[in-house]
């Protein structure tokens, strides 16, 4: 069905546009400066940590269950702090690893060990040839970075409401071994904000690959980041992986980065017992030790699930209205328009947007010149290419509620903008 603008008359859109490039005329004047680029948490969420900077002091107990943490040892992390992310998880602790802040640098790592050392005593992917990675998309960027850095080619596969399209996931990864994993992140993903439903679940837990050292990498980096206390459910991997009978399949990682601090969080990572124990084997090498002292903080401050929650219920507080607003501001300036649509998320930190195809560089170029940073157009695409050009990535959570009204009301004019002006390219 052709959207508001193709249906208006020649004259009719000539003068809309006039009347938009108005309107963006004097947004330029203003000279602002807003940043919606990058999914960082705002400086309300980093304060409700700030109590944990007060539980180490130097008369502190350093001792975490017979292990210290003011020295080397435990390179797995402490016991606690194993058995925090194990609940959080619902894993076995003994197949946690905690190490440093970054759950991407995990990942980087693993990917590392397996493109120069191989897994389960397979050859190391960079003496196989040609090796894939399949990318749900649109997706987190930084995964397709790291998977194409070591020139591993990255397959973009279509994600709709439940998850990725499993039937070209089973095909490609059934039938074919080049193909060495798969990037997920399975609830609110980066950034259509879905949630894998139970059948995707169970059926990326009964694959079959065609491939011994495929492995899915489960960046389950939004596990506990709802907005509304009936927050969507995701069904434990671990638990579909016992029921398919499939052993050595998934490598899971998470971290309190959007928890606690971004730049002093606790990362950790979980898989079967073998696929851990090759982990830890890599680990071993890179890492003599783990940040004990930032993990003794953390479950001190934390404590358990419950601890975690309650925190991240404060966290929803803060962040649930700028959602509410990106919804209602693109709902009033775009909804009886046709020209777009985006997601309604129930957690994560994303809002999915589409415009007409061709629009995205164009709207993204647009806002840059208004004073406004958005994640860049094709940025969700493996090698930045969107092959519609229409997606773009909203990060609402790191600007204040009256930059974030003032950026999205920019926003809505920049689509009509760049709306219109294909609607008249087309005639």
């Amino acid at each position: 069905m052709p959207n508001a603008y193709q249906q208006m008359t020649t004259s009719e859109l000539d003068a809309t546009i006039a009347q938009l490039e108005e309107q963006v005329a004097k947004i330029r004047a203003l000279g602002l400066k807003l940043d919606m680029a990058r999914g960082k948490p705002s400086s309300e969420q980093t304060d409700l940590s700030r109590p944990m900077l007060d539980l180490l002091t130097s008369e502190s107990e350093l001792v975490d269950e017979g292990a210290s943490a003011d020295n080397y040892g435990f390179p797995d992390g402490l016991p606690s702090a194993r058995r925090l992310a194990a609940e959080l998880l619902g894993v076995d602790a003994q197949n946690v690893i905690v190490a440093g802040s970054s759950s991407l640098n995990l990942m980087h790592d693993v990917v590392v060990n397996a493109y120069t050392k191989g897994i389960g005593g397979n050859a190391p992917w960079c003496a196989q040839g040609e090796v894939k990675f399949l990318c749900p998309s649109p997706g987190y960027d930084r995964h397709f970075a790291i998977t194409e850095r070591y020139g591993i080619r990255n397959v973009p596969i279509a994600i709709g409401d439940d998850g990725p399209d499993m039937d070209e996931v089973e095909r490609l990864v059934n039938g074919d071994p080049t193909v060495k994993g798969m990037w997920c992140v399975p609830k609110y993903a980066n950034p259509t904000g879905v949630t894998y439903s139970d059948e995707v679940v169970r059926r990326i837990a009964a694959l079959k690959p065609a491939a011994a050292d495929f492995r899915v990498f489960w960046d389950n980096a939004y596990a506990v980041h709802d907005l509304y206390d009936e927050g969507d459910e995701l069904l434990n991997v671990f638990e579909a992986l016992a029921e398919a009978g499939t052993k050595n399949l998934v490598y899971e990682f998470a971290s309190t980065a959007k928890v606690t601090f971004p730049s002093s969080g606790m990362a950790f990572v979980t898989a079967s017992p073998a696929d851990i124990a090759e982990i830890r084997a890599a680990f071993s090498i890179e890492r003599v030790s783990p940040e004990k002292l930032s993990q003794l903080a953390h479950v001190r401050f934390l404590r358990d699930v419950d601890g975690i929650r309650a925190h991240m219920a404060r966290h929803a507080e803060i962040l649930r209205p700028r959602f509410e607003l990106v919804q209602l501001k693109l709902e009033e300036g775009l909804g009886g328009l046709d020209v777009a649509r985006w997601t309604h998320p129930r957690g994560g930190y994303f809002v999915s947007f589409d415009g007409p195809a061709g629009s995205a560089k164009a709207i993204v170029a647009l806002m840059a010149e208004l004073g406004v940073t958005l994640t860049g157009a094709g940025a969700t695409w493996p090698y930045g290419r969107d092959p519609l050009d229409t997606n773009i990535r909203i990060a609402p959570t790191f600007p204040t509620l009256a930059n974030l009204g003032a950026a999205l009301d920019i926003f809505v004019v920049a689509v009509k903008l760049v709306s219109a002006r294909l609607a008249l390219a087309e005639r």
